[in-house]
């Protein structure tokens, strides 16, 4: 996850959270990679609450801090 693909990732997150009581989990099973930006993006959806599941150990461990 890297680029305009954080981006992306924000905006949609931010669109499907508009209603009251939506929780949202991301699958994160098939993403080896995230950049500064993508980590940072992630640390604040979990912080804010979203579920993520199924990350890499290399993703898991980065957001261990969380």
């Amino acid at each position: 996850m890297t680029g305009r693909w954080v981006e992306e990732l924000r905006t949609t997150c931010e669109m499907q959270a508009l209603g009251d009581g939506i929780r949202l989990t991301l699958d994160l099973a098939d993403v080896s990679f995230a950049d500064a930006q993508g980590f940072e993006l992630l640390r604040e959806l979990k912080t804010g609450g979203v579920i993520l599941l199924g990350p890499s150990s290399f993703l898991a461990e980065r957001l261990k801090s969380v």
